[in-house]
């Protein structure tokens, strides 16, 4: 008898770890800006598609996520930029085609600690004057930022230099794509932004919306004034009306064109995350969904296999339905 038993957990065993296999799975990974709405779009898929469907989302940054995506390794990936010219002839080399699909609006967030009594907002000059590389062991103090800011040390952290977030940052603040200040602290982990900040009172930061209205009470944001504007912070509504420039970027899922044809399951997936009652996901998250002509932009890109990139590198303060009715690169 306890050998029929043993025999029987053993047959039992066998084929749920058959089942398990056998559930297709959808690769995701790239940008932590983009990691919140790909976390909560596959977990909502999941749910609906449950011992059938499995979505995996890694964390590898934009840059380290287009390295991955371009060797093939991924069905999807996340990007707070548009493709690099050197990642895009990476991916030519390797034979991944791949489509290029708006999924959000981000507005960059430039945040203090609550106890800094003295910026009521930063203007995208002084921002420069901070960040640019000329800056480095220079500005180092806040009252070298404005006239009348305290004699305390300036002390900066941001997104590191593999993110996306870090190139769309510095192009429109600084002019040039990649091109800042070393000395500050980075991390592809918007978590760890969050919590230097909170943690000293002479911070000074940047990084996605969705990681600064997680944290309201941690942090403060700074409302930036653009061209002798009014300042205007950092929301979703700022970031959805235009208003909030020129840190108002739009957020890419780029999607394996040969996964999509191969793998039903993959497509599936991509067309699930453009379906209107997901836009509330995105808006969950602390991002700004799309509107109805971008979402219907993007689905035809999808339905067309409309391969490549509108883009050379990032470009500020971009209309998403214009790009995605550009003539594609690949």
């Amino acid at each position: 008898m306890k050998k029929h038993l043993m025999f029987g957990a053993v047959l039992a065993g066998s084929l749920v770890a058959q089942n398990a296999a056998a559930v297709d799975t959808v690769q995701v990974d790239g940008s932590s800006t983009v990691f919140p709405i790909s976390e909560a779009m596959a977990e909502e898929f999941g749910n609906a598609n449950r011992g059938e469907i499995r979505v995996t989302v890694g964390l590898s940054g934009t840059g380290g996520g287009f390295k991955k995506f371009c060797r093939g390794e991924t069905d999807i990936t996340g990007a707070s930029r548009p493709i690099r010219p050197g990642e895009l002839e990476e991916c030519k080399k390797n034979g991944v085609e791949f489509l290029e699909l708006p999924v959000a609006m981000d507005a960059l967030s430039v945040v203090v600690n609550p106890q800094n009594d003295w910026v009521d907002h930063l203007t995208v000059e002084e921002l420069k004057k901070v960040w640019e590389p000329e800056a480095q062991g220079e500005i180092t103090n806040w009252s070298q930022v404005r006239d009348g800011f305290p004699d305390r040390p300036l002390n900066l952290f941001g997104a590191g230099t593999d993110s996306g977030t870090y190139d769309y940052f510095t192009a429109a603040i600084v002019g040039e794509e990649h091109s800042s200040r070393g000395d500050f602290t980075a991390s592809e982990d918007d978590n760890v932004l969050v919590m230097g900040v909170a943690n000293d009172q002479n911070a000074l930061g940047f990084f996605g919306l969705a990681y600064y209205l997680e944290n309201t009470d941690k942090l403060k944001a700074v409302p930036i004034s653009w061209k002798g504007s009014e300042p205007v912070e950092p929301s979703k509504q700022t970031a959805g009306d235009g208003e909030y420039q020129p840190l108002t970027r739009p957020l890419y899922f780029y999607a394996n064109k040969a996964s999509i044809e191969e793998k039903d399951y993959v497509e599936k997936f991509t067309e699930f995350l453009f379906q209107e009652e997901n836009a509330e996901l995105v808006s969950e998250v602390g991002y700004v969904p799309l509107g109805a002509k971008v979402r219907e932009a993007a689905l035809r890109v999808l339905a067309d296999r409309e391969v490549g990139t509108a883009y050379e590198g990032s470009e500020v303060g971009v209309d998403v339905v214009e790009t995605l009715n550009r003539k594609k690169h690949y």
